[in-house]
């Protein structure tokens, strides 16, 4: 009976079937769920008195049938994949976010249309025809449209912005001549209107320097240095204001938009190494409020630069600097920096708070050679770091495919007591195909003397591996642990594409004894697109 109300359950409110054809031909464009209560009525009304009773029994309303699956009783997908926090070990930063920061191609950027606001203005014509040529992306015409303003029409409204919008139209062109007309725009824009150049003005002067200066003009790249230091500090490590920087935001998460200081720093990434990294050593030497945005944008530009003080250059971020995250990003930049491994290697045997160390294992797992590998497999072992990172050290062992780790990782899940580390080991290496590690995962499940919840997520993993169906089903039918079969049960449903999977639980809901197993290969049957589930759960409505 209670197989019964499972399948009936399944149809009503999982809406199996919906605008799909039927089997009977009477029926050629309704739902299954009509159709099954049709049908049932038709044989004299038992089937659907037990249908009706669905709703008369508190333990088996829909929310029941599904309960009684037990879903994420059966196999914890959530814990199994865990994915080993994939995201978490990059979240030591959002990388593709930083690069897109730094992006060589910053000048896209947009930039909010002009609105027109001025309709009596003897200009509001052109300006409309110059924004219209801007929206298009025709920034030759716009630029010229935009010049004509101040030149026909001094007194417009639109003059102000009619400077800006053609600076800023030369400068998506990006030729030289037309970045030198920028800068002369923009300095008048300046002088004349003070107000939008400050609000404006300032940031994008400092992007078209920055193109000037990677192009060879000694003068922008004068300028970029200076504003990307932000004045000179000389604090001594104090936390002072600094010349310039009165008014400014100093939170280091406002916008950056509008912050000339971060677009010059933008503009540096272009520049060589040999200018652009003084002038980074003293971004990175600042100690005032004002610096801690600049130092987290500075330490990802010193990565880009291979110098033979770029290392280090980092390392002492990561010793010194006041902020966190500024010590963090230094760490997880050395990622990118060849020959960082001596240096990762310090900081994983010191002293350093578990973010660092965080980081420094996620950079390490980057370096191309051996001994950074080596390293891992060492700190993985050690008891004395936290359960966290030795996780995180086991899973990037996994991701880094040879036979050492293979052996290694093996090695310790038979040393280990921590059923967590386990489960992670376990994880790993099935990321790691062949080698006989399906075979090894495959073992553990057959282990009766392994924790039941490391049995039953090897036999998932086992099953995700590509374990052969027919020694998942002969494993079931030689089973006596009910919590077993039951994760063979969830391992053939997440096969669905393999007819021999169906085949088996097709099988179980037929054949199997325990009504509790039925219903739960009932329940993943109704959630598969097998075309013969629908006729099977009309048969056991109906029988």
């Amino acid at each position: 009976m209670r197989t019964l109300l499972t399948a009936a359950a399944i149809i009503s409110s999982a809406g199996f079937g919906v605008n799909q054809t039927p089997s009977s031909p009477d029926f050629p464009h309704t739902s299954v769920a009509p159709f099954a209560l049709r049908s049932a009525n038709s044989q004299g009304g038992d089937t659907l008195d037990a249908i009706d009773a669905i709703d008369d029994r508190d333990d088996m309303d829909v929310t029941d049938a599904m309960d009684a699956m037990d879903v994420m009783d059966v196999m914890d997908v959530t814990d199994v994949m865990d994915v080993m926090d994939v995201m978490d070990v990059m979240d030591v930063m959002d990388v593709m976010d930083a690069f897109d920061a730094f992006d060589a191609s910053d000048h896209q950027s947009s930039v909010p249309l002009p609105g027109t606001w001025a309709k009596a203005d003897s200009a509001d014509s052109l300006y409309r025809l110059a924004h219209e040529a801007l929206s298009r992306g025709n920034y030759k015409r716009a630029a010229e449209v935009f010049h004509r303003i101040p030149e026909r029409y001094p007194r417009s409204a639109y003059v102000g912005q009619a400077l800006y919008y053609e600076a800023y139209s030369l400068y998506r062109s990006g030729g030289d001549d037309d970045l030198s007309t920028a800068r002369e725009r923009l300095n008048q824009l300046k002088q004349r209107f003070p107000a939008i150049a400050k609000k404006d003005g300032a940031t994008l002067l400092t992007r078209v320097c920055g193109e000037l200066a990677k192009r060879g003009d000694e003068s922008c790249a004068a300028s970029i240095g200076s504003t990307a230091e932000g004045g000179d500090d000389v604090t001594g490590g104090d936390t002072r204001t600094i010349p310039g920087q009165r008014g400014r935001n100093c939170d280091p998460d406002a916008d950056e938009d509008n912050d000339d200081r971060i677009a010059a720093l933008n503009a540096l990434l272009q520049m060589d190494a040999d200018r652009a990294i003084p002038i980074l050593q003293k971004v990175l030497a600042r100690r005032d409020a004002c610096s801690v945005a600049l130092r987290r944008k500075a330490v990802f530009l010193v990565s880009q630069k291979r110098t033979p003080e770029t290392a280090n250059i980092l390392m002492n971020v990561a010793r010194s600097d006041p902020d966190p995250e500024v010590r963090e990003q230094a760490v997880f930049w050395l990622s990118q920096v060849p020959g960082s491994t001596g240096l990762l290697e310090e900081i994983l045997k010191g002293n350093a708070d578990e973010n660092i160390k965080d980081k420094a294992l996620f950079a390490l797992s980057q370096q191309n050679e051996p001994r950074a590998q080596q390293i891992l497999r060492d700190f993985a072992s050690r008891e004395s770091e936290s359960e966290d990172l030795r996780d995180k050290a086991i899973f990037l062992l996994g991701q880094r495919r040879s036979t050492e780790n293979t052996e290694f990782l093996r090695n310790l899940y038979s040393r280990i007591k921590n059923q967590d580390l386990k489960d992670k080991i376990m994880f790993s290496l099935s990321q790691q195909r062949g080698a006989g590690n399906e075979q090894w995962i495959m073992n553990i499940a057959l282990n009766p003397n392994e924790d039941i919840e490391l049995r039953k997520k090897a036999l998932f993993l086992a099953g995700q591996m590509g374990v052969a169906i027919p020694e998942l089903s002969r494993l079931y039918d030689r089973m006596n642990d009910t919590d077993m079969r039951e994760a063979i049960i969830f391992a053939l449903s997440q096969r669905q594409r393999d007819p021999a999977a169906m085949d088996k639980l097709f099988d179980i809901a037929k054949n199997e004894k325990n009504a509790e197993l039925r219903k739960k290969a009932i329940f993943w049957l109704g959630q598969s697109r097998d075309p013969r589930v629908q006729q099977f759960l009309m048969d056991l409505i109906n029988k």
